[in-house]
């Protein structure tokens, strides 16, 4: 973690919530204990600029990660992370409008490092929250590699049998 309070958001395809009540966790976490909030770090924040259901494979190289798999998926890419999601969801990323609230770090933890997920056990009042109008251009000016696939399935197989770091998203809408 860059600081003891890093900056924390939530992305949604839902304008206007003044408050985020915890709910049970969408997926298996050995950690959660109840009902949570969820939130995002900065670093990895660009990992949840798509609509919800989109589904995605996002990595970066970590401490871990040897130099062939760097070479391999990283080789000659001056960003620093890779997003990749299937070709059909094209017109869906370039039609959809997302929010993105900010948090207070205060009720967080870090439950996964490697993801950038935090949780609360509290309601979470959001500080800002900002319109993304354009999610591939905001994209574009983070620093990431955005790529288009047909289909995700071997990627996900190659990117989850290597050394780098990985989140696979909402894999279940793949094809």
């Amino acid at each position: 973690m860059h600081s003891s309070h890093p900056k924390l958001f939530h992305i949604s395809e839902q304008p206007g919530i003044s408050i985020f009540n915890p709910h049970p966790s969408p997926s298996y976490f050995d950690n959660i204990t109840g009902d949570v909030v969820f939130a995002i770090s900065e670093d990895l924040l660009h990992n949840y600029l798509l609509p919800r259901d989109c589904p995605r494979v996002t990595f970066y190289a970590g401490p871990e990660t040897s130099d062939e798999d760097r070479q391999r998926f990283l080789g000659g890419n001056k960003a620093r992370h890779v997003i990749i999601t299937e070709s059909g969801w094209y017109e869906r990323i370039k039609q959809t409008i997302l929010y993105c609230y900010e948090f207070a770090s205060d009720d967080f933890v870090l439950i996964d490092k490697c993801a950038g997920y935090y949780i609360s056990y509290k309601p979470v009042v959001p500080l800002a929250v900002m319109v993304i109008d354009n999610i591939m251009e905001t994209l574009l000016n983070r620093d990431v590699e955005f790529r288009f696939t047909p289909s995700l399935a071997a990627i996900a197989d190659i990117v989850k049998n290597s050394t780098l770091q990985f989140s696979l998203i909402r894999m279940r809408n793949a094809k």
